[in-house]
């Protein structure tokens, strides 16, 4: 980062005029992912002592992340949520007491962008620009966040460069590295065991090798990295992982690197011919180890988790078998991008023996959920447990991506619990945060599930707090937001026993 980065941002981010400029141009652009719920807002605040409505439990103890699009500048090319400018937002919970606050992510492009105070990367519908540098679309960073080593580390939908940030003050540090990879780049979905402090990920892109996966020590260095052989350009987006083994993705729903040369765009199409492939790895395997196992074509987006039972390896997740639904004509140019984020996905169950090779595969629910998280103490072991966002489809009003409950799961008996957020509000995905000391002799679900939420009514927002063993009596305690806040993507827990050490 350059040394006027950060006098740029103080000028910029949060002042006035800015903020005055941004709301003059997204009224010019007709697009739904620009306006009410997800209008930007560019305000960075810190507050101690926030309003409580109810009381907080004693015993819960840490933070809660969240991160998703903030776009400054008018966008170059049409919009899509993944080129927003990424914004976390964090609140810390101690003491019975809540406070809160906000930051950019301080990525290249955003730096590059403020400086010349104009949109200079084109974003994810192209025309993809591949004289820029670092990347030909936008590397925003604005989909995960995790902490690991004591970093909080925001990363893209796209594989791009993570950065790392304070996780008690939000300043940005810079990129993150793990000490020893030649490369940086990240998909968006990397996990941290528990149980063992690793850190657990891959890579992808459009040149061989078409995968990476690797395993970083707890304090940030590189342990083990290998090539995984792929028949081309893929665009996974998670993986899983049990005790002993990690599951990649090698799914049908990818473009044509043909059209990405001749005419820098990505197209993607979804292959219902191809067979979707998912590959078995021991956490320290070769590329030579991997097992593949096919199954009926599919996009998975997310995991919730992976287990093992004796020669069988389990994974539960969210499925989807039409990742491309019909744009409709009164959508105009947007159309393909806004069927694209109209999700359909359900609760499924796969299931793989490494000694046959045997597969079994069935859905544990059908209703349309996704976002799906469980209480991180138990991935990588048998869980029962998982906690989901509900989203409309089209015919219920769900023209653009939005969850408006939240359900949970016993995957074991496919039986479910939901919470509604009430008519134009809107939630956020709900991390799992173990009451205070909780091990994996605890009980699984003896903890808290957290949203943040925007109702569209008023335009504030809070983070609403449930009992997980009883989702269903509603929030025991709303934490009021300082400011309204988007919606946006993923969130994380982070434990205080690990914050505050």
């Amino acid at each position: 980062m350059s040394a006027n980065f950060f006098e740029i941002t103080e000028k910029c981010i949060g002042s006035a005029p800015l903020f005055k400029d941004t709301q003059e141009w997204i009224y010019e652009l007709d697009n739904p992912y620009l306006h009410g719920a997800y209008a930007p807002t560019t305000d960075e605040i810190a507050m101690e002592d926030l309003e409580v409505i109810g009381e907080l439990p004693d015993d819960l103890f840490g933070a809660y992340y969240r991160n998703g699009p903030n776009p400054v500048f008018k966008p170059k090319n049409l919009y899509h949520p993944f080129d927003g400018d990424g914004m976390v937002h964090a609140v810390y919970i101690r003491d019975g007491k809540a406070s809160y606050r906000n930051s950019y992510i301080h990525t290249a492009a955003l730096q590059h962008e403020l400086a010349e105070h104009k949109a200079v990367w084109p974003g994810v519908m192209g025309p993809f620009d591949f004289s820029l540098p670092d990347f030909p679309i936008k590397d925003t960073g604005n989909t995960d966040v995790i902490v690991f080593n004591g970093k909080l580390i925001p990363t893209w939908y796209n594989a791009g460069v993570p950065y790392e940030m304070n996780p008690l003050t939000l300043e940005n540090q810079g990129v993150f590295d793990v000490k020893g990879r030649t490369i940086r780049n990240m998909s968006a979905h990397s996990h941290v065991d528990w149980s063992t402090g690793e850190l657990i990920f891959m890579d992808y892109g459009d040149e061989a090798p078409f995968m990476t996966y690797g395993v970083a020590n707890p304090d940030g260095t590189l342990r083990h990295e290998v090539a995984i052989d792929l028949p081309g350009p893929r665009l996974p987006h998670d993986i899983g992982f049990s005790a002993n083994y990690t599951i990649l993705h090698d799914l049908p729903f990818f473009h044509d690197l043909d059209v990405l040369r001749n005419h820098n765009m990505r197209v993607l199409r979804f292959h219902r011919d191809i067979p979707t492939r998912f590959g078995v790895i021991p956490r320290y395997g070769q590329t030579s180890d991997v097992r593949w196992f096919e199954c009926e074509p599919c996009f998975v987006l997310h995991i919730s988790n992976c287990w093992e039972e004796g020669d069988w390896i389990f994974m539960d997740g969210c499925r989807s078998i039409n990742p491309m639904p019909t744009a409709t004509n009164e959508d105009g140019i947007l159309s393909h991008m806004l069927a694209y984020m109209r999700l359909e996905a359900n609760n499924y169950r796969w299931r793989f023996n490494l000694v046959t090779g045997e597969v079994r595969e069935g859905d544990i629910d059908d209703l349309n959920t996704e976002f799906n998280k469980i209480n991180q103490i138990y991935q990588g072991v048998k869980s029962k447990y998982a906690y989901h966002q509900r989203i409309p489809l089209l015919e219920e009003g769900g023209y653009t991506l939005r969850f408006n409950g939240v359900v949970k799961y016993n995957n074991d008996t496919g039986q479910s619990t939901q919470w509604d957020y009430g008519d134009g509000v809107y939630g956020s995905e709900t991390p799992f945060a173990p009451v205070k000391g909780a091990n994996r002799e605890s009980v699984e679900d003896h903890g808290y599930i957290m949203s943040l939420v925007t109702d569209s009514n008023t335009w504030k927002s809070e983070l609403q707090i449930f009992d997980a063993q009883d989702i269903a009596q509603g929030p025991i305690a709303r934490i009021k937001m300082p400011h309204r806040v988007p919606s946006g993507f993923h969130a994380w827990w982070s434990r205080g026993e690990d914050l505050w050490k």
